[in-house]
């Protein structure tokens, strides 16, 4: 049969979407009940959708709100990855070499009003599939923030619990860090503090919220970094910060010390009080958003 152009371009178009299509498995790898979240070079992350149940659930004025999800994850590594992973777990003397790490498998448990995850149990294998190590007891419960390991996992497990895709869209956003405050001082230094907007949450009539502290010289090198666990009171003008760690170039990272009980009022002349005002508008424009897993009604 004679090709004639118009043959030639639905062989083109044909050839095209093929290629897509076998793009496509990369980026919604799902296979044997795994569902691609993200990767790097050193792991891949992974869950099963069928495995997400809700466990625990309160009913409130703004719906049924989920209090515990069970799930279960998969981690692929890398070299890299698995003589990390080797070093953290503190499996040295099980396995030697990195390269006989493979993946591992996990149950885990969320708890979306404290935004936290806990390991209920993990198993790690062999490239092959065969099982050389299994942790005896659950692992300590985790608080997800910018800064750990858990938070794709965290994301993509409660979105897929609620049928929504809010908690991974406000992770990506580029909006997701919101100025509080900056001051510069006469010598060029200038301080800014960001909030963590995936991370707030109303509790009572405080705002909880992880903060990045930094401040820089007149030449922008970095001087120290604050990150912190933050509660605010904005109707009240008081905060507190809860917990956190702190960087400099003389220390690098360390637990933050100091008075992590007490609020402190925010008098309108300091910078933070600009924070405050922030805050305020965030609260009465998220409404939504910062109540989604609140008990109160």
């Amino acid at each position: 049969m004679k090709r004639t152009k118009k043959h030639s371009c639905v062989f083109a178009l044909l050839g095209l979407l093929a290629v897509l299509l076998a793009l496509l498995p990369v980026q919604t790898a799902q296979a044997d009940g795994w569902y691609w979240i993200s990767s790097n070079d050193k792991y891949s992350k992974f869950f099963d959708p069928v495995s997400v149940v809700t466990q625990s659930s309160v009913k409130t004025h703004h719906g049924e709100v989920p209090t515990r999800i069970d799930a279960v994850t998969k981690t692929t590594f890398s070299y890299g990855g698995a003589k990390e992973t080797i070093a953290n777990y503190r499996l040295g003397h099980r396995i030697s070499n990195p390269a006989n790490l493979g993946y591992s498998i996990a149950t885990v448990s969320i708890n979306p009003q404290n935004r936290t995850i806990q390991y209920l149990n993990e198993t790690f294998f062999t490239p092959q599939g065969q099982p050389v190590w299994r942790s005896g007891e659950a692992g300590r419960i985790k608080e997800v923030n910018s800064q750990e390991f858990d938070e794709d996992f965290y994301t993509a497990i409660l979105d897929q619990a609620t049928g929504k895709d809010d908690e991974t869209n406000r992770r990506t956003a580029k909006d997701r860090w919101l100025m509080l405050w900056e001051d510069a001082a006469a010598d060029g230094q200038r301080t800014t503090m960001m909030a963590d907007t995936t991370t707030m949450r109303m509790k009572d009539r405080n705002i909880v919220f992880w903060a990045w502290q930094e401040t820089k010289n007149s030449n922008g090198q970095v001087l120290e970094i604050k990150f912190m666990k933050k509660a605010v009171n904005p109707a009240q003008g008081t905060e507190r910060t809860i917990n956190g760690k702190y960087w400099s170039p003389q220390t690098n990272w360390q637990a933050l010390t100091g008075d992590m009980v007490s609020y402190r009022m925010v008098r309108a002349t300091d910078p933070r009080y600009k924070g405050i005002l922030h805050l305020r508008s965030y609260i009465e424009n998220h409404r939504a958003w910062v109540n989604r897993y609140s008990l109160d009604d």
